[in-house]
């Protein structure tokens, strides 16, 4: 009896080691399963922007978007931190002496995201149909200075110029519109001002979904001869209100906020607050200012633009707007770049001063009315601003009840970011939200297209035709884009400077910045060195 139930008690216990054995090794099967489906799951981080990515054209303006032009396309040099400029598609390059002739060996293990050969003749072809619409771009000198282009061999490309420009590298690695797309890419009457049949770039990305007004999804281009991207797949939702990007990063819809001023500066101070969230501020970046239309009657009058700069209270604004994060501005461009250290006397906050400057223009405060007048007009000034951009409608409506107090009567327009550059560009506005566009393109593009009409180039060019020394102006900055001398360069870089400062026909706020917000899960996120362009190449996804 024993025995029989010693085999029993056996058989049973053998039974359920074997099935401890297929339970762990079931349990264990599984955690491989998981572990094997986490490390397949591809990363995908997803982002939002408050408008469509456009087209993918590189050779085209809006709504083409910065940030998604340079995730398909790349330069042949690149500007660098400090701006330096490094090799890109280009490996090195040649100058001649005279500083008229450029030569650029290319890398030989490039190709387009659709396999075909990067090389000079598909780099000559690009060149080639930008100056074809050279009339688009002429904003920037350099389109003007290119004489020609040639095709040395297969892996060397030559730019001829008209004049030595000192600029020419540092436009070389501007986003648009000198980057490159492949044949494929290119339409039956190959004119890419006309459109693409596809966006063929050498960059990291790949555009592989996409549909208009709502989402875009990038993914990882395993062709790229660079470092590739850490994540596999960018999406990149359009959310066009700042507090609706807020709402969706907090449900972790969005991973990632990126850029300037798109969320408040509330939602971010809130977010930061939180603790909950990484978040970074950049060094600055460009000039946020006022532009002021010297075309309009009553804003030709030097007088009332100095009134309007005395007026304006900037550490108000830096103070109560950006909690500190903003340092002021005095001047157009920041002290630091090239040429722009000027010596001039800032227009500094003076409620009487603009009370004085506003008599003396002949807006007199009328007894039991709010707002100022001249032979019987009332003083009503339009301030023109981007509606989803929560930076400009917070500013816009401390500047509207400011002014209010010293019988400035400010209208509020806003419009979506079309329609707002297409009213820019006419020169249909009072004041308008501007910024100056940072490096590399500070001082001397944003200067060149203040004397150019071309509708890609800035607003500045209509808004300033008021001005007396306009003509003036626009000599001395031709001047010093050609000039070879550089002390000469100096002396026409402070000339033109001083005399738009005296001019009074901008109104610097602060120095902008770009803001990250981020969730714990996501690490690599950095400042890259143009504004514009968003890190996605380094970030990566636990």
């Amino acid at each position: 009896m024993f025995l029989k139930k010693s085999k029993l008690v056996t058989s049973i216990v053998g039974l359920l080691v074997i099935l401890t054995v297929f339970v762990a090794g079931c349990s264990n099967t599984t955690k491989d399963q998981e572990n094997t489906s986490d490390k397949d799951k591809p990363k995908v981080l997803t982002f939002s922007w408050s408008g469509d990515i456009g087209d993918l054209n590189p050779h085209t303006y809006f709504p083409n978007q910065w940030f998604s032009q340079a995730m398909v396309y790349e330069p042949l040099v690149y500007y660098g931190e400090g701006g330096e400029i490094q090799p890109w598609l280009a490996e090195s390059w040649d100058v001649s002496k005279d500083g008229k002739e450029y030569v650029f060996h290319l890398r030989e293990d490039v190709k387009f995201s659709d396999g075909s050969p990067f090389n000079a003749a598909i780099v000559k072809k690009n060149f080639d149909t930008v100056l074809a619409n050279a009339e688009q771009h002429e904003w920037m000198e350099l389109i003007n200075q290119i004489k020609s282009t040639e095709v040395v061999d297969e892996s060397t490309f030559k730019l001829n110029l008209h004049k030595p420009y000192y600029p020419t590298l540092q436009e070389l690695t501007y986003i648009r519109p000198l980057r490159f797309v492949g044949e494929g890419a290119f339409p039956d009457s190959q004119n890419t001002f006309e459109g693409l049949k596809s966006p063929i770039g050498t960059g990291p990305w790949v555009l592989n979904e996409y549909k208009e007004n709502e989402e875009a999804i990038f993914t990882r281009n395993e062709q790229y001869w660079g470092t590739k991207p850490k994540v596999d797949k960018i999406v990149v939702k359009v959310i066009p209100d700042g507090e609706s990007r807020v709402l969706a990063f907090e449900k972790k819809e969005i991973d990632l906020i990126f850029g300037n001023g798109v969320i408040s500066q509330d939602s971010f101070q809130f977010l930061k607050d939180s603790g909950k969230y990484e978040t970074k501020i950049s060094e600055p970046t460009a000039t946020r200012a006022l532009l002021f239309n010297t075309n309009r009657e009553a804003i030709k009058d030097i007088k009332l633009r100095s009134a309007l700069q005395h007026a304006f209270n900037k550490q108000a604004v830096i103070d109560n707007i950006f909690y500190g994060n903003e340092k002021k501005a005095d001047t157009l461009f920041a002290p630091m770049l090239p040429y722009t250290n000027i010596s001039v006397n800032p227009y500094e906050y003076d409620v009487e001063k603009a009370k004085q400057l506003l008599d003396e223009a002949g807006w007199k405060q009328i007894k039991g009315k709010p707002f100022r007048e001249k032979d019987g007009e009332t003083l009503q000034l339009e301030l023109l601003f981007i509606s989803t951009d929560n930076i400009q409608k917070a500013i816009a409506e401390f500047i509207q009840g400011d002014f209010r107090k010293l019988g400035i009567d400010i209208k509020l327009t806003s419009q979506e970011e079309e329609t707002f550059w297409t009213t820019a560009y006419q020169g249909d506005f009072d004041l308008l939200f501007t910024a100056s566009w940072g490096v590399p393109f500070d001082p001397h593009s944003y200067l060149s297209a203040i004397t150019k009409s071309s509708e890609n180039g800035s607003p500045d060019y209509k808004a300033l035709l008021g001005l007396p020394a306009k003509k003036e102006i626009d000599e001395k900055i031709k001047e010093v884009l050609l000039s070879t001398d550089e002390e000469k360069r100096k002396m026409l870089y402070e000339d033109i400077l001083t005399t738009l400062h005296e001019q009074a026909v901008y109104l610097p706020i602060s120095y902008q910045s770009n803001v990250a917000v981020y969730h714990k899960n996501i690490s690599g996120v950095n400042f890259l060195p143009q504004e514009y362009e968003v890190p996605f190449t380094s970030i990566n996804v636990k």
